[in-house]
């Protein structure tokens, strides 16, 4: 099986035999140094043992590397048709280990393609990156259908999901992946590892799920709070949380926070201990 694989021909051959353009409009850059993706590969666990869930996988450097290193079974979703051909390409020799949807992965369901333990491994286009990972940390149950997501984003992005509490970067993103899972970057990637690059530097990022929230707190509730207190983030909170209703100090005090504090100082578990209070008093 590996030495199928290895057989197959370089991915600038493939890219210039299928005529494979990076679309910007899609958010393309791809990934060619495949020593690089199996080190996205690895960095994801034992995959001998799960299904992946790849999203966007372009030519197929991460698939390949994901099946070289024993992934049970990907599912690969590929919104564009250009790439079909050379991911059959792939598929022909995985020993049937490689499913191809073709479709929008926000609009495609995967799950019902996959089999326990899932884990999640993608190379994200920039477009869609942060919407994807919001629409996973946030399902209707938890624990979700999968047990790890190994992403690559921008490296901004990736630093708004480790962020914590007191810097510039911390805000929504922090307190969602944080509230679920435990999120740590694992590398960064240069722009010139990729073809075309792109003018930043690139971050993969590694959440491990939490079988229940790391403090209680009602979902909708805390991400309504969460909205409203960052969406004015240079305001006091006695302000932006207004909408909360006119005692809205009072529940401050109640859940141990200064109506004067901002935003970005109050910690994960002080914003679940307001939602806390906020459900009970059904506000």
């Amino acid at each position: 099986m590996t030495a199928a694989l290895d057989a197959l021909p370089p991915l600038r051959e493939v890219i210039a035999a299928h005529d494979l353009s990076a679309k910007k409009g899609l958010g393309q850059n791809f990934l060619l140094d495949l020593n690089l993706t199996r080190r996205i590969a690895r960095r994801a666990g034992d995959l001998s043992a799960c299904d992946v869930l790849e999203i966007g996988p372009g030519p197929g450097g991460l698939t390949r590397a994901m099946l070289a290193e024993g992934a049970r079974h990907v599912v690969a979703v590929e919104r564009d048709p250009r790439f079909i051909p050379a991911l059959a390409q792939i598929a022909a020799v995985a020993d049937g280990r490689l499913t191809v949807l073709e479709g929008d992965a926000l609009a495609l369901d995967p799950v019902p393609h996959l089999r326990a333990p899932v884990r999640v491994v993608a190379n994200l286009p920039y477009n869609i990156g942060t919407e994807l990972l919001v629409r996973w940390l946030s399902p209707d149950r938890w624990p979700p259908f999968w047990s790890s997501l190994t992403l690559m984003f921008q490296r901004e992005v990736a630093d708004r999901i480790v962020a914590a509490p007191g810097s510039k970067a911390y805000g929504r993103l922090s307190l969602l992946a944080q509230w679920r899972t435990t999120p740590r970057i694992a590398f960064e990637i240069p722009a010139r590892a990729f073809w075309p690059p792109p003018k930043v530097t690139s971050a993969v990022v590694h959440f491990e799920r939490l079988d229940a929230p790391r403090f209680a707190a009602d979902a909708a509730t805390l991400s309504r709070i969460v909205g409203l207190a960052f969406g004015q983030r240079r305001k006091m909170l006695r302000s932006s949380l207004k909408p909360l209703g006119p005692h809205v100090e009072d529940i401050l005090l109640a859940a141990g926070i200064p109506p004067t504090e901002r935003a970005e100082q109050v910690p994960l578990e002080g914003f679940c201990r307001l939602a806390r209070i906020v459900e009970t008093r059904q506000l």
